[in-house]
């Protein structure tokens, strides 16, 4: 079946099915920030700040040690110059271990956890975030971590051991005409039972390490056949199989060493026993290596945070101004402040939300997604706000800076490098929706068709008896809870006033997003900045509550200033998350989609008079699948 065929009848309902197919529906451990969706702010889910056996583990530590000292003799601009990582580079982290951090050591890896993993990924990123790029997008997403979770005893010994001894991996799902959408998907892989092959055909884009990837993980529609109704299947391509190309390295504005490109595939044949899981489990394992693949991102965020203030910190009291250092300046001040306390925070998120993954007791999908999303928003404005204190040093490019004979700071590159991280595995967009499904999975299972748009008015009318029974026992504890309470959560000190906030402002989420499901019922799912709102409402208390209990932790350890940091945080989290709650109710929403759409239909076309476009005629808004012809040049490099 042609990959046209497989694409007809792809509408909105279609995608929307596939979507929620491949969706984990079990919840069978406790997440506590699901709980806050739901009003149900049960701290002690997280405090205790959680510890998994491998906080205080010697090897973690030994190795970050010998990491630091092989980071140090590297030099990041020297990526930055060449738009390349170097293959000594490579090398020289190939034999540290660096690409089998989180591989268990039975399959010659490291074995070590998602902490120290993310510790690592911080110190990597610091020279250079193509190295955090690189590493994550192998690790994090490429086949070691589908492989574990999926992959057969046999793959397992097969592929584990060779990328732990440096086979880098790529990731390949997102298509020319296919982001989020994966029901438009066009890649195939056609089942051919005559000898125990697939053969697969498409176009994979932004393939990140797909240039020099010697593994790659494939997702592609497997049309029906004799033996089952096919899906969207994953599996482990060799990438110097017979018919494989490397199209095109794709540049971008950041990331300059990263090795992303376009991989065209053409009748290239996979053994059966190559496929991860069954036929159509491919987005399932996609979602399920994504889990606590995404807290890559956090970490390298993390990172952004403490570099920032380390700069606005030296810069701003060797930088004097009007007699002054400008730090001492309020309106510089209160930069530095906000950078402060929010590397504060992105290190908490990161530190909590890996400490949960790593004690394998509690449910980290939604932890691992408002990490994601709360981090890379947070970062990029942390970043945007040095480049602001540096003034027009901040603008000036690192090699400039040094060429001139000053310090090489690379506060713009930082903020070029750092706003892929809102798109990364998953838009801002994306995971508004992604996370705003998971927090009213409750009210859509309990309203059933009531939330249908396709339901008639007798199956309307019958889910609302059923879902009166819910709400009649989840209503009334709503309405107080110990957040009221001024001896509650004595045991944080002067951050208990935050942590009752948070209890509050959860139940107070709660009651807003019951009001929007009664108000708007089936038409919820479109109303999608309203629940983006109610997703960031959530994300700003997960922040604080992960900040208070990883200052808590953190003073237990002798940082009492952890408790400063914390504070000044909070309060400038709890005076978002007001604006935020009024924002729910009081917007231009309306009018925004309205004009949007008369915009779209060119009825403002007017306004764009005046001005030359110089994109017109280079090229199709997106290209074909299969455009490339089958005799171009073969872009894959060999770094080994």
């Amino acid at each position: 079946m042609s990959a046209e065929a497989l694409q007809e009848n792809v509408n909105e309902r279609t995608s929307r099915e596939v979507a929620e197919s491949a969706r984990e529906t079990e919840w069978n451990r406790p997440s506590f920030a699901k709980g806050l969706y739901l009003g149900r702010c049960d701290i002690s889910l997280i405090h205790p700040h959680p510890a998994s056996f491998y906080t205080e583990n010697d090897d973690g530590e030994e190795f970050l040690t010998r990491l630091t000292s092989l980071l140090e003799r590297l030099d990041g601009q020297v990526i930055e110059r060449d738009s390349r990582i170097p293959d000594e580079y490579l090398r020289d982290l190939t034999a540290l271990g660096v690409f089998g951090i989180k591989i268990p050591r039975e399959y010659g890896g490291l074995g070590l956890s998602l902490t120290y993993y993310g510790r690592a990924l911080m110190l990597l990123t610091s020279v250079h975030p193509s190295l955090g790029a690189l590493v994550s997008a192998h690790q994090s997403i490429g086949v070691p971590e589908p492989v574990r979770m999926f992959g057969t005893p046999e793959q397992k010994r097969e592929y584990l051991p060779r990328c732990a001894a440096g086979a880098i991996s790529a990731f390949l799902l997102t298509e020319p005409d296919v982001g989020s959408d994966p029901a438009r998907m066009s890649a195939t892989a056609t089942r051919n039972d005559d000898d125990g092959t697939y053969v697969l055909n498409g176009s994979k884009l932004w393939t990140t390490n797909g240039v020099i990837a010697e593994l790659v993980v494939v997702m592609a529609k497997v049309p029906p056949h004799s033996g089952g109704p096919g899906g969207i299947s994953g599996f482990v391509v060799e990438a110097d199989a017979p018919g494989i190309t490397v199209t095109h390295r794709n540049a971008f504005m950041g990331l300059h060493g990263i090795e992303n490109g376009v991989t065209r595939f053409h009748d290239v044949r996979i053994p059966v026993a190559n496929r991860l899981g069954r036929e159509g489990q491919g987005l399932k394992i996609a979602l399920s290596t994504l889990n606590t693949g995404r807290l890559s991102i956090p970490a390298n965020c993390a990172a952004t945070g403490k570099w920032s203030l380390k700069i606005a910190r030296e810069w701003s009291n060797a930088r004097v101004q009007w007699g002054r250092p400008i730090g001492h300046h309020e309106a510089v001040a209160q930069k530095i402040s906000f950078i402060a306390a929010t590397a504060f925070a992105l290190e908490s998120v990161f530190e909590l939300s890996a400490a949960l993954a790593d004690s394998g007791q509690k449910d980290v999908r939604i932890e691992a997604a408002l990490a994601k999303l709360w981090s890379s928003e947070m970062a990029y404005r942390i970043a945007d706000e040095l480049v602001q204190v540096r003034g027009g040093r901040g603008y000036e490019t690192a090699a400039s800076l040094k060429a001139r004979g000053e310090r090489a700071v690379p506060a713009e590159q930082q903020l070029r490098d750092l706003r892929i991280n809102r798109i990364f595995e998953g838009s801002s967009e994306i995971m508004h929706l992604l996370i705003a499904r998971e927090a009213v999975d409750a009210h859509l299972a309990a309203a059933g068709d009531l939330a249908s748009s396709d339901a008639d008015f007798r199956a309307k009318a019958k889910a609302a008896a059923g879902a009166s029974g819910f709400y009649a026992g989840w209503l009334p504890h709503l309405v107080a809870g110990p957040g009221l309470s001024p001896r509650s959560y004595s045991d944080f000190g002067r951050l208990a006033r935050h942590v009752r906030y948070v209890e509050r402002a959860s139940r107070r989420l709660a009651r807003h997003t019951f009001l929007g499901m009664a108000r708007w019922q089936a038409r919820l799912e479109h109303r999608q900045v309203f629940l983006g709102r109610i997703v960031d409402i959530g994300a700003e208390l997960f922040a604080m509550a992960a900040t208070c209990s990883h200052a808590k932790h953190l003073q237990g350890q002798g940082r009492r200033e952890a408790g400063d940091l914390a504070e000044v945080f909070c309060g400038q989290a709890r005076l978002r998350v007001e604006q935020l709650f009024t924002d729910l109710w009081r917007n231009t929403d309306s009018a925004d989609y309205k004009l949007a759409r008369s915009v779209l239909d060119g009825r403002h076309s007017w306004l764009e008079e005046g001005i030359l476009d110089q994109s017109e005629g280079s090229g199709p808004w997106i290209a074909e699948a299969d455009g490339t012809p089958l005799n171009a040049p073969d872009l894959h490099r060999r770094y080994r």
